[in-house]
């Protein structure tokens, strides 16, 4: 399945400027054949915007959602994206997966919360796996600092994840983990992982870029700069079984040891 990551920021605080940009990028994915397009973390509204995330967020199921679910229609391409859900009296930072004819397939909040910015703006979720099929796909979703704990990832590694979706608000001086530990995430547990980032100075934050693509074999099959850039790559299913058939990881684990863990 040919993956493109829209690595941008759109313009924080206008949910209606980010919906113009994700559709003009979903129509470019589309012609280049993708057949997913994924959004940064909290692409619909903006990251740094304090209180107005308390403001613009939306339930799963508001009239934001039904715009994408009409861009991803409209388009033929499956899109995940970032934004603030209102539920139940809270605010989530949470991700949303679209099926290419507009129907809602996965909502995923985010289980760990970064720095003091999220905890005064966020509740944490408590699912850490949250998955659906997708082109012949397991797809599972995650957001950013969720992909640093290596337990996080593990989990979806066994419980099937083929294509891992992380859309991303990666800051200064923080690169190294696109540029090294989502390489080594997407090995060790032998599935993709779509590392998707916000660029550019917003608020207090300056975000890195270098959106990536990375394989089972630890090999980045697209990397973005540091600027707006949309790019694809493929997600290949041969490759991913005979990755798995030759890396022993997931078989060769020995739980019983593990339990001290948690």
């Amino acid at each position: 399945m040919r993956t493109a990551l829209l690595q941008s920021s759109g313009r924080p605080g206008s949910v209606a400027a980010n919906l113009k940009v994700l559709d003009e990028a979903a129509g470019r994915a589309a012609a280049a054949g993708a057949g997913l397009i994924v959004a940064p973390e909290m692409f619909l509204t903006g990251y740094a915007i304090g209180d107005d995330i308390a403001r613009l967020a939306e339930p799963a199921d508001g009239d934001s959602a039904d715009a994408v679910a009409e861009i991803a229609g409209r388009h033929g391409l499956a899109i995940a994206y970032g934004y603030p859900e209102r539920a139940s009296g809270r605010v989530f930072n949470s991700a949303q997966l679209f099926a290419a004819d507009g129907t809602r397939l996965a909502n995923y909040r985010k289980t760990h919360l970064f720095g003091c910015f999220e905890h005064d703006h966020f509740t944490p979720g408590d699912t850490p796996v949250v998955q659906a099929e997708l082109n012949g796909l397991r797809v599972g979703l995650m957001i950013c600092y969720d992909v640093e704990f290596p337990e996080n990832v593990r989990a979806h590694a066994l419980a099937g994840t083929d294509l891992l979706l992380v859309p991303t608000a990666q800051m200064h001086p923080f690169q190294f983990v696109a540029e090294s530990l989502v390489p080594v995430r997407a090995f060790e547990n032998q599935m993709y992982v779509a590392y998707v980032n916000r660029v550019g100075q917003e608020g207090e934050f300056e975000f890195v870029g270098l959106s990536t693509l990375a394989a089972p074999d630890g090999v980045a099959r697209t990397r973005a700069g540091r600027d707006e850039e949309l790019v694809v790559a493929d997600v290949d299913p041969v490759l991913l079984a005979a990755s798995r058939e030759a890396n022993p990881y997931l078989k060769d684990r020995r739980p019983g040891l593990y339990g001290s863990l948690v």
